[in-house]
């Protein structure tokens, strides 16, 4: 009789995190970085109130583009759009 050992089959479940799921919640939180260091950034060379408008922009808009390319799904495709029609030859060579 062959010994039996468990195998890990991975999380069983897709991985989701407030709404994002695999992939995506890397660029939600890539976006929220990228907000809080330029908004600093021109928060420090210039003036608070701009940092902050700053912030709140960047971090809406990469949100806003994650959630977007999430709906499109989780491999890019070339998706067509309209009505194609194919030509089809029917007579026999």
């Amino acid at each position: 009789m062959a010994k039996q050992f468990p195998i890990y089959k991975g999380l069983q479940k897709p991985l989701i995190y407030r709404g994002f799921q695999g992939k995506f919640i890397g660029w939600g939180v890539a976006s929220l970085v990228i907000a809080v260091i330029s908004g600093g950034l021109i928060g420090s060379l210039t003036s608070m109130v701009l940092g902050g408008v700053i912030t709140l922009s960047v971090m809406t808009t990469g949100l806003f583009i994650t959630s977007q390319q999430q709906k499109k799904g989780l491999h890019s495709k070339t998706r067509y759009k309209g009505v194609f029609q194919i030509a089809t030859s029917l007579k026999s060579k």
